[in-house]
Formats: structure tokens, sequence, C-alpha cells
């Protein structure tokens, strides 16, 4: 089955290992957002990329869901010894990624090519595209009215702002990188991982073309909720869907993506949730979300490839 997913980063990577324990890595193909790229000591850092990627290529540092497995920091000591603001951290061997990134692209190779070498080289199976090859960037303002970039935001200030209002940088202008259209229109099933809607998702669709793709295919879209008993299970998702006029609710993550998908799947202990989910014309399914131990996460995917879309 030839499956299309739709990526942020801690959370979806830790399904699409379970994804990838179910069906041929070859035939899944990943789309990663890319609105949290950001420039750190001159280089470019596509974190939700590498967070997959890594995940994916089985190196990845499992307590953090980030970042490399056992990589040491002497760069960014010796940087902070020099009077440099280290406070996003980068191991050594994550640095590396980064240069080499960063010197492809200054010889103009475009980050989905990039992307490919990356994940060729490091033994991942799956493809792995960027959601665009052109720059989009989150941004926010806070309630007091400070603009902050993602990082800035999620990092720096441990996503403790309020937030009056979210916005994707450049958006407007971007397209899709090449191949993101095909993997929507030729895949048997799309999925949109649990990942912040808001922020990991919200980017991707900001695209334009991509939300349009995923509306022509609604019907072989499966979205599971991030959101379970009103909480997201990591980060700042419940206190960043108000900000764009969603309830902190399983129902109200599907209300954002009514459009673009036919099958909605939530934590089975949101089960109050059923009928609102299908006021909105979705299908409802109740499952296991809460992906504690890889086996969890193969368990979930194995059930959303086992779905029937037409019943």
């Amino acid at each position: 089955m030839a499956v299309t997913a739709l990526a942020g980063g801690v959370g979806a990577a830790k399904f699409l290992r379970g994804l990838l324990a179910t069906v041929s890595a070859a035939e899944v193909t990943v789309i990663g957002n890319t609105g949290d790229d950001a420039v750190f000591h001159g280089l470019h850092v596509s974190p939700d990329l590498d967070i997959v990627t890594y995940t994916l290529g089985g190196i990845v540092d499992a307590t953090k869901g980030w970042g490399v497995a056992g990589d040491t920091r002497n760069a960014l000591d010796q940087l902070g010894r020099l009077g440099i603001d280290t406070w996003f951290w980068l191991g050594d061997k994550d640095f590396g990624t980064h240069i080499a990134r960063t010197m492809w692209l200054a010889e103009g190779v475009a980050l989905s090519a990039i992307a490919e070498r990356i994940r060729v080289a490091l033994g991942v199976g799956a493809r792995i595209l960027p959601m665009s090859d052109d720059q989009v960037r989150t941004r926010f303002v806070t309630t007091a009215g400070t603009e902050l970039e993602f990082q800035d935001y999620f990092v720096r200030h441990h996503h403790a702002e309020e937030i009056a209002s979210v916005s994707f940088e450049g958006a407007a202008a971007a397209r899709p990188a090449p191949g993101v259209v095909e993997a929507i229109e030729q895949a048997e099933r799309v999925i949109i991982c649990p990942s912040n809607p808001v922020v990991s998702i919200g980017p991707i669709l900001a695209v334009p073309g991509i939300r349009e793709a995923l509306r022509s295919a609604r019907h072989k879209v499966v979205a599971v909720s991030p959101i379970v008993e009103g909480a997201a299970l990591r980060g700042p998702a419940a206190r960043l869907l108000p900000v764009v006029g969603a309830e902190a609710s399983a129902s109200g993550v599907a209300g954002l993506y009514a459009d673009i998908c036919a099958t909605f799947v939530v934590d089975r202990r949101d089960a109050g949730e059923v009928a609102r989910i299908e006021a909105l014309g979705l299908r409802p399914v109740l499952l296991e979300t809460v992906m504690e131990t890889p086996d969890v996460a193969a368990a979930l995917a194995k059930e959303i490839l086992a779905l029937d879309l037409d019943g």
C-alpha cells in the first residue's frame, strides 16, 4: 500500500516508526513541516525534517525525541566560551547535518534534494519531502504585541508566552516541493499524523496547492487527533487551537481538517467526542493513540491501514 503522511516532529516520528514496522518503507512518503526552520550560528536547521530522519534512521535520542543519540556538545560549549548565546541545543553530530545542508544550499541545491541526500546517507528507506523548497516561516504575535519566531517561542521561551496570532510568512508565494502533490494524488492512503494542527500541520496546509490536493483526495485521507481529553500529549497545541478559532478538543481539531479528510481517529478516552465529529461530516474511529511504546505506535498504524475507507 502506497502511503503518504503529513508530519511535524516528535509525535509524527513516533507514529512513522510504527508505520514502517507495518508497511514497506519504500511505499511511504513523508511530507514534512519546514515552518520551524531557522538559522543558528550561520547554519540552516530543519528541526522537523531532522527529527523524522533521525528517528527513521534509528539514531534519534529516544529520551529527548530529537537530536542524535549519544551526541556531545563540544562545539556548542566552545561557542559559549567565545561569548555566543547557545540557548538552542545542537549536538556535534547534529552540527554535521546542518553544515552539510547549509553548504549544499549555498551551492544552489534545493531543500528537497538535500533531504533526499540526507535520508539516503542515513539509511532511511521512506522518502522524506519538505513541504516546499521555498522559505516559509511560522511567526507569532504575543498578547503583549511582541513578535516571535517559532524557535524563540517554542524553545527559548518554552512556549509559555500567551499568543494572539499565528502566521506563516512566505506561504502565499510558496510552491509545493517537487513530488508533494503527486505523493498525495498517487497514495492509496494519506495520513495526517498526530502533530500540532496549528504549527506543524498548519504550515504544510498553508502552501498553495497542498490543501487543494488533499481536498480532492479527501475520501482516502485519515487524520489522527493529537488532542486527548482536551490536552496535547506534547507541546502547546491545546493553547494554540483557540488562537485559530478552534476548541482545544479532538472535535476542535476535526473541524480544522473537515474539508480535507473523511476519517478522523480519536483516542478511546474521547468516545464522548464521536457525535460532534460525526456532525462535522467525518467518520470517527476510536483507537489507542497514546504511543507510549513502539508496539502501540505499530498497532495504531496497522489499524489505520486496515480501515475500510469505502465502508
